[in-house]
């Protein structure tokens, strides 16, 4: 089946329900978002020559036509390229060349693009007038047919450490990872709302497939990005919103229910991931908002599908252990076998640390034209995520770090995420990152960056704490004070740009 066929059945069953809003403002009911996709399907087939198995990339900003673009593009059989809008030029280009489209699709004031790419690729502006004159084709009956393990999503990686990987991602793989959405994450009813703060080149705009299904409305704000305020202001207006944030995400929201006094109204589920949220940072969410929190890991490879922590178990204070669980991402989502292993692939016991593997429907089938990274992540059936954690006797995983990120001292492992868990319970200390730097004794010394812009505390209340609440070897040995981490377009702390620092030192 082709996803675009969720659409459809949508649009047929209830077609004047709402379905694209900005800002508050009805865009499109479902009726009309199937016919402008159907509208774009044709003219994409018949006009620009795309053919099934072909790719079309999209580098735009949030907006309702981007929903529309999506579902056109599958309507025509062909994959689409989401590209981060907050990427350089330079490194769209990259991505647009990589994945062989030669049509992109752009926001306004994105048309120099086209200088960096090759003369036979065109750019679409929308809304544009090329736009318009797209939506004024016939609409195409029905979606092309596309096999289950036909490409639909090319999703390119954040590439920290080298130029980003395509993970080819089919209409199965998007299946399971919507089905498993509904098991393990969220139930989703049509009176409720997708609201797209964060990035739908990415995890964001994943779940609008769950939405879709049920005929919910899909929202996106004016600002087309996230804005505490703004966010606060739709949920009373447009009411029972659900959305993916990172934990940066999280954190300004409850600074902003912390200065106005709001206190979640709106707001129906917020889906966390992408990073790693802090124990004292949710708790904190949870005793503000209450229970409207759901954990997620996953990775582009098992898009949004590895684990989940249920909004019960986010805000349960009654097990035994709940602290310990609301510091892990959950159990595996039902659609997965998740194991942790040593090197060889052998499965450790509970509590022991090791390499994350996944194996299901959802992991990905390989990255795009690159073999030699897919034999290296792909192996016996089972995804090796790079990540590394540990799993208790129930089943909980417990993420310690990228496995690039373990500092080895002393011929013992650091795990970056414990120190900085940490830190963090220091009332001044907003940010924290540790990493490691090269040390002829010790083979790394723990170094921790901390953001504290308000009141710097003093590196002894640090070192403090941290003897209170750590082994002595995994203390710091230095502490540099930043306005701000360095981070990628996705949130993500670039601790590459960390270590280059401390190599200028």
């Amino acid at each position: 089946m082709n996803l675009a066929d969720w659409l459809l059945r949508t649009a047929r069953r209830m077609p004047d329900a709402p379905a694209l809003l900005r800002g508050d403002e009805l865009v499109a009911t479902y009726g009309e978002f199937a016919e402008r996709a159907a509208r774009l399907g044709r003219a994409l087939k018949e006009v620009h020559g795309v053919s099934p198995g072909d790719r079309v990339a999209i580098f735009m900003a949030n907006s309702t036509e981007y929903l529309e673009i999506m579902y056109g593009i599958w309507w025509a059989g062909a994959a689409a390229v989401p590209i981060n809008h907050k990427l350089h030029p330079r490194e769209a280009a990259y991505i647009i060349q990589d994945s062989g489209a030669d049509l992109v699709f752009v926001s306004e004031g994105d048309e120099g693009l086209a200088q960096r790419l090759d003369d036979g690729v065109r750019l679409i502006t929308a809304p544009g007038e090329a736009f318009q004159t797209l939506l004024a084709a016939e609409p195409l009956t029905a979606p092309q047919a596309m096999s289950s393990d036909g490409l639909a999503w090319l999703f390119y990686t954040s590439g920290t450490t080298g130029n980003p990987k395509g993970v080819m991602l089919s209409v199965a793989n998007l299946q399971a990872m919507s089905f498993a959405y509904f098991v393990d994450v969220d139930d989703v009813r049509t009176e409720d709302a997708a609201l797209y703060a964060a990035p739908m080149s990415h995890g964001a705009g994943l779940y609008n497939f769950m939405h879709v299904l049920r005929g919910a409305r899909h929202v996106i704000p004016k600002s087309s990005g996230f804005d505490a305020e703004e966010i606060a202001s739709l949920a009373r207006s447009v009411g029972s919103l659900s959305f993916f944030a990172a934990p940066t995400m999280v954190r300004r929201l409850v600074q902003h229910a912390k200065a106005t006094g709001y206190d979640g109204e709106g707001i129906r589920t917020i889906v966390y991931g992408g990073g790693p949220m802090y124990v004292a940072d949710i708790e904190e969410a949870v005793s503000l908002f209450g229970p409207r929190f759901v954990q997620i890991y996953g990775q582009g490879e098992s898009p949004m599908t590895i684990t989940a922590l249920s909004r019960d178990l986010v805000a349960d204070r009654s097990h035994p252990r709940w602290k310990e669980r609301l510091g892990s991402v959950g159990t595996a989502q039902s659609c997965v076998d998740v194991r942790v292993a040593d090197g060889d692939g052998n499965t450790l016991a509970p509590g022991e640390s090791g390499e994350i593997l996944v194996r299901g429907p959802s992991v990905m089938a390989g990255y795009w034209q690159n073999e030699k990274a897919s034999a290296g992540s792909l192996r016996d059936g089972w995804l090796w995520t790079g990540d590394v954690g540990a799993m208790d006797e129930d089943g909980f995983l417990t993420l310690m770090d990228r496995s690039k990120d373990v500092i080895i001292s002393g011929g013992t492992n650091i795990y970056p995420r414990e120190v900085e868990e940490v830190l963090l319970r220091h009332p001044a200390v907003q940010e924290v990152s540790v990493v490691g730097r090269p040390s002829p004794e010790w083979g790394e010394d723990v170094v921790a960056f901390v953001v504290a812009p308000e009141n710097t505390p003093s590196v002894d209340e640090l070192d403090a704490l941290c003897r209170e609440e750590i082994a002595r070897f995994k203390r710091p040995k230095d502490y540099v004070f930043l306005n701000e981490l360095p981070k990628n377009n996705y949130g993500k702390v670039l601790k590459i740009e960390l270590r280059r620092l401390l190599g200028q030192a």
